[in-house]
């Protein structure tokens, strides 16, 4: 399943389009304002400004489309490695509204078995922009709404359990708990939760201003999956922006 040169970074602008709209209306305003202004606090104000809304357009939309349309996220080289270079036959793919991974994963992997599972809640995930991405993209067929903390999958089912830019959404701790929770209690004894997610550091902040803190810091997600017995098998980066964790059963 071919990925559009800039599907990623466009998508980033339809799910928030308001936001862009805002900026780009006081990026536009800011300019015509340096024009007209004749006071030089008032054109001070109107440049800085300018800059400010002017970096958050263009440098979170080149960083997005860095990160989801040129980097090896969606090439899934990275894939080889979080699988520790081995064949596993039952996959649980696990998203929170939002699916652009399991068609490909599915193409690219195609005699596993896969369970997809949809963890979105309208009672707690209220954000706008995952709705307009579930009424864009709805979920693929097959997929099984489960509550995050709850599965429909058998114990020991899964060889590996995916989670794509989706578990954030789990806000807190014990929320994210429950989740990896459930993944182990769904997972093989030689198993691994792969889980793939912005990071709350530096790099995101530089590239997304405040919008880093809708992520998690690393020891937050150490804390979900250590309080349930499960240990760091792997971690590595795709970009500075995009971490990988590779979890498994002690």
């Amino acid at each position: 399943m071919k990925r559009g040169k800039w599907q990623g970074m466009l998508s980033i602008v339809r799910f928030n389009w308001p936001f862009y709209l805002v900026a780009a209306l006081v990026f536009l305003g800011a300019i015509v304002g340096t024009f007209l202004s004749r006071d030089s606090w008032i054109l001070f104000s109107c440049c800085a400004i300018a800059a400010g809304s002017g970096y958050f357009i263009f440098v979170s939309l080149g960083v997005s489309n860095l990160i989801y349309d040129r980097s090896d996220l969606y090439r899934w080289h990275w894939l080889e490695r979080a699988l520790g270079g081995e064949k596993h036959g039952r996959f649980v793919f696990c998203h929170s509204g939002f699916d652009e991974a399991s068609v490909a994963l599915r193409e690219r992997l195609a005699e596993t078995e896969w369970r997809i599972l949809d963890h979105h809640d309208p009672a707690t995930m209220t954000e706008t922009s995952i709705r307009r991405a579930r009424k864009l993209y709805p979920p693929t067929q097959g997929t099984e709404a489960a509550h995050f903390g709850k599965w429909p999958v058998g114990e020991g089912w899964a060889d590996v359990v995916l989670g794509i830019m989706a578990i954030h959404e789990m806000r807190t701790v014990g929320e994210r708990a429950q989740w990896f929770a459930e993944a182990k209690r769904c997972l093989t004894d030689a198993g691994r939760i792969i889980i793939v997610e912005h990071v709350r550091n530096a790099a995101n902040f530089l590239a997304f201003g405040p919008g880093f803190l809708h992520f998690h810091s690393v020891k937050n997600w150490q804390r979900s999956w250590e309080g349930e017995g499960l240990r760091l098998m792997d971690g590595f980066r795709i970009t500075p922006f995009v971490q990988v964790f590779v979890v498994g059963k002690i």
